[in-house]
Parts: structure tokens; sequence; C-alpha cells
């Protein structure tokens, strides 16, 4: 029971580490502002998530953001985008490990990615509109937005960048899926026996 449990820790660990040099591979989509970039750092959280569950998800994204804040730190002195970058992997994630987890087939995998990009890109607007926005701002020392630049900012560069950023990862994990989709029913079934 104890190996088990210090295996599963140094998976997630692992996927926590492989997930933050994704997160440094990152490129900006064209068209959008430079500080939206797109990155495969949720697959291994995708991963995590299917084999130990919603829990070790979480703990792979804030293993992320965690080496990510201290090896790069942050323009603000304050993590509000490794914050954000948290809480939309988390958004993402969940619901896609939640509706898989009723439908078990590539159909279903293909609904639940759907699902985590609609919730990413609904939450993460309001999130950014109402949290991470102003929230930048001030610890920023700039001068805040108006309300109807905001609001621009949210549906015209936030809102369609998540959509993008959802299905550029539905793409790649579903063509990994395809592959892992045995090897990850036998280590789920493995570790929740």
């Amino acid at each position: 029971m104890k190996n088990n449990r210090i295996k599963k820790l140094v998976i997630l660990a692992m996927l926590g580490s492989i997930s933050y040099v994704l997160m440094l591979l990152n490129f900006p989509f064209p068209g959008f502002p430079v500080f939206l970039k797109i990155d495969f750092s949720e697959v291994p959280v995708l991963i995590a998530a299917l084999i130990f569950g919603p829990g070790a998800a979480i703990i792979t994204e804030l293993i992320k953001n965690l080496l990510d804040f201290f090896m790069t730190g942050s323009p603000t002195g304050v993590p509000v985008g490794h914050i954000a970058n948290f809480v939309a992997g988390i958004v993402f994630v969940l619901p896609v490990y939640f509706v898989y987890k009723k439908m078990r087939s590539k159909k279903g995998m293909t609904i639940a990615l759907a699902a985590g990009t609609m919730t990413m890109a609904i939450l993460m607007s309001l999130l950014n509109y109402f949290v991470f926005l102003p929230a930048y701002t001030i610890f920023m020392g700039a001068e805040g937005m108006t309300g109807s630049e905001t609001i621009k900012m949210v549906t015209m560069a936030i809102l369609p960048f998540n959509v993008i950023k959802g299905i550029v990862i539905t793409v790649v994990f579903m063509l990994m899926f395809v592959q892992l989709q045995p090897w990850l029913k036998k280590q789920s079934h493995y570790n929740n026996a």
C-alpha cells in the first residue's frame, strides 16, 4: 500500500514536471495579444486525471504552475498569471474527466474534450473580466481598462483564444488517446482497485 502511494506521488511529480516543460514550449497564436499563448501542458494533466482521478489532476496542475512560478517568476511579482493558468487547467480537465467517466469511448472522450473546452472558454472569460484582468492592472501599477475595453478584450481575444486552445489540445490529445486508450484503461483499473 505504501509503495503504491510512493509510486503514485512519483508519477504525479513526473507528470507535473513534463507539464512544466511543455508549458515552456508555448507559442503565440496569430491575431491574438502576445500574452495569450498556446502550450500542451494540459496533456500530462489529462493523463494524471484519467489514471488517478481529479485530485491527481489538481496536484499535477499545481506542480506545473509552482515550478513555473519559482523558475521564471511573474511580471507582476504576484502569480496572477500562474493562478489563471492553474484555474484554466482545472476548469478544462475536470469536465473532461467527469464526462469521460460516464462515456468511456473515443466518442465519449471527444464529447468530454468539447465540454472541457467550452467550460474553460466560458469560465475563463468571466474570471478574466471580473478577477484576472483587474488584478493584472492593479499589480502592474497600470491604468485600468474601461468596462468597454475589458468586454472587448474578453469577447474578441480571451473567449476565442480559449476555444482555439481547447481545440488544439483536443486534436493533440485525441491523437495520443487512440494509442494510449488500452494502457490508460489498464492503469485506471489497477489504480482504482
